[in-house]
Parts: C-alpha cells; structure tokens; sequence
C-alpha cells in the first residue's frame, strides 16, 4: 500500500507575515509545517502500521525552505519525502497549485508505482480556500471524502466519519482515493530523537516543473484564474464600552444589544 500525504510550508502564524510587490505572500520568511497537515501525516502512519507492506510519503510544493515540511513528516516517521521546487511555480492560485500536486502524485507513480491513497489537511493554514484537495482528486479522476474527522481503513475500502453542526455521515470510498482530514481525526505524534535522526537518511526527490510535464505557463500567475488585487492590515481593535452595573447593568446590556441588532 503506497500513502501520499501532502505537506505544506506555510508562513508562521506567530510570525509576522510579509507580501510581495505583487500581493502574494513572501515564502520566503520564516515558516513552517501547516499544522493541520500534521493529521493527515498522523492518519498515514496509523493506516501503513496496520497494513501489509505500506509506505508513506510526504509531498511538498514551495521554495528551497519548503523541504522542512518534508523533514518534519520524515522525522514524524514517513518514508520518503518529494520536493517540487520551481521559481515558475510562484504566485500559483488554487488551481494551478492542484496541478502542480496531481502532476507531482502521477510522477510518483512513475517513479514508485500506483499511490493507493492521497491523504491532505481539509484547508492551509495560510490560504484556508479548502477547494485543492477536491481538485486534485478531479485532475486525477479520483473518488474523494473530503473534511473527514476519522478513517478506518477496511480491505481497499476507506470507511469515513463526516461531522455537521447537527449530525454525522458515514462515507465509503474505494481505493484509490483522496481523503481531507479535520484536527478531529486524532493527536499527531511528535517526533522522537530517533526519528530525528533517522529522517536524515530517508530518501528525499526534489523535481521542478519540465520533469513533471508541466509547462510554466499552466502555473504561477499566468496560470492562475484568480489573483489578489489589494492587501491591507486588519484594522486595529477599537476599546470596548465598559458599563458599570449599580442595578440597571441587564437593562443597558438589553439596550446595547438591541442597538446592534443582535435581540
């Protein structure tokens, strides 16, 4: 069984992020793994310990300081780690970011051998648009379960958990297949010393886009169908309203309330 889980590098929350000239996001600053694509590394590992002959392998799209996302999945216990590295790739959108990773899972197979299930976070951390996991599966014709809270895998069945506000649904998808996991799926590992060490020699493939079969003009900016036309910091907090209660304090609440429309 061959697992592909997709990493993404992203800039670090705590961090104070910077843009480029051109409205993207400088990824170039400090960064790191998305968190929510710990659990997608997390649930890959669990499904290979409890599978014949399974390999995990973590795949990254980004600049030279996107391979740490890659480190950080091989020191979690991954096999092997993929790096798609091109400056064309830069200023990418949602969709052509799915290319770029459905070309990279098909260059997998090429070089590994059919990839049986696609595991990702159900959104980034930095973009947040929650729409390239279910485009990559429609690039590669793949069945897709997407914002899962949990997977048990069942013979080459995936059966799936989907939580809403009121209800949960069971879904089933067979392999192969692309699943998007929620921080509801389970607690990701941390990686321990030996594994720290040992990610130092997992075998990590880094390719570019001529080696994908991609032409630069089907990603980055010119092949984008959506571009950010302004950015601009979030406004600063105005000071609350500070209301004394000396017996009339529910009254002045009802009435604040009321004039912002929420009773």
């Amino acid at each position: 069984m061959r697992i592909v889980t997709f990493v993404k590098y992203v800039p670090d929350a705590a961090g104070d992020p910077e843009f480029l000239d051109d409205n993207t996001v400088d990824r170039e600053s400090d960064g790191l793994l998305s968190e929510i694509d710990e659990y997608p590394v997390e649930l890959a590992l669990t499904l290979a310990e409890d599978a014949d002959d399974a390999e995990v392998i973590a795949l990254t799209v980004g600049p030279d300081d996107a391979v740490d996302a890659v480190r950080k999945a091989l020191q979690m216990g991954a096999d092997s780690g993929v790096h798609i590295v091109d400056d064309a790739i830069a200023g990418s959108d949602a969709l052509a970011t799915a290319k770029v990773l459905a070309a990279a899972v098909k260059k997998v197979e090429e070089e590994e051998g059919p990839v049986d299930l696609i595991l990702t976070g159900f959104a980034s951390t930095d973009g947040n648009t929650s729409v390239v996991p279910t485009q990559v599966a429609e690039l590669l014709g793949l069945p897709a379960a997407t914002v899962v809270s949990a997977a048990e895998l069942d013979g080459q069945t995936l059966k799936t958990r989907r939580d809403g506000d009121t209800s949960s649904r069971t879904v089933e998808v067979q392999l192969p297949a692309l699943v998007s996991v929620t921080d509801q799926t389970n607690d990701p590992r941390y990686p321990s010393f030996k594994g720290i060490m040992a990610a130092k020699k997992k075998p990590l493939e880094e390719y570019d886009l001529s080696e994908l079969g991609l032409d630069e003009g089907e990603v980055g900016a010119a092949g984008s169908y959506t571009e950010v036309v302004e950015v601009a910091a979030a406004p600063p907090r105005q000071a609350g309203e500070v209301v004394t209660d000396e017996g009339e304090g529910g009254n002045q609440l009802v009435e604040w309330l009321a004039s912002k429309k929420l009773v």
